[in-house]
């Protein structure tokens, strides 16, 4: 013996178990099963259970029409059957309802919300004008 064996730990030689010879030292649980082996290794072909069902469109079709008077209303379809018809519904609702959904929609919809605004801002000066006219007509008469 050498001085140099004395004093370094002894190594022994390796183990022999009946483990395959490609497994590692780690791999001494039971191989694995389920997610943990399909994480491992991905499946060819179409996935079964719940992911391979097709996705189901549902067609629904939302009309809101205005008016230049600033009365809107909405019809609600599901497929090729009506659910609503002809409901009242305020302009602020149907602004709200588009800049909710995209501003692509808001810009337009508001554009007409707004002229409709104006042109109804127009007539309430108008008819404060015809009142005030029978009211001074009014007062003339009572003299």
């Amino acid at each position: 013996m050498t001085v140099d064996s004395l004093t370094e730990p002894e190594q022994k030689a390796p183990e022999v178990t009946d483990t395959p010879a490609t497994e590692t030292a780690t791999d001494t649980e039971a191989p694995a099963t389920g997610e943990a082996a399909e994480g491992a290794k991905p499946k060819r072909g179409r996935p079964k259970g719940p992911a391979a069902k097709k996705t189901r469109t549902v067609e629904l079709t939302l009309t809101v029409t205005g008016t230049a008077d600033g009365e809107w209303q909405a019809e609600l379809k599901h497929g090729s059957k009506w659910v609503a018809r002809g409901l009242e519904i305020p302009a602020a609702a149907v602004s709200r309802a588009a800049k909710e959904l995209h501003e692509e929609l808001s810009i337009p919809i508001d554009e007409v919300i707004n002229a409709a605004r104006e042109q109804q801002a127009a007539k309430v000066a108008q008819l404060e004008a015809e009142l005030e006219q029978a009211k001074q007509a009014l007062a003339e008469l009572d003299n």
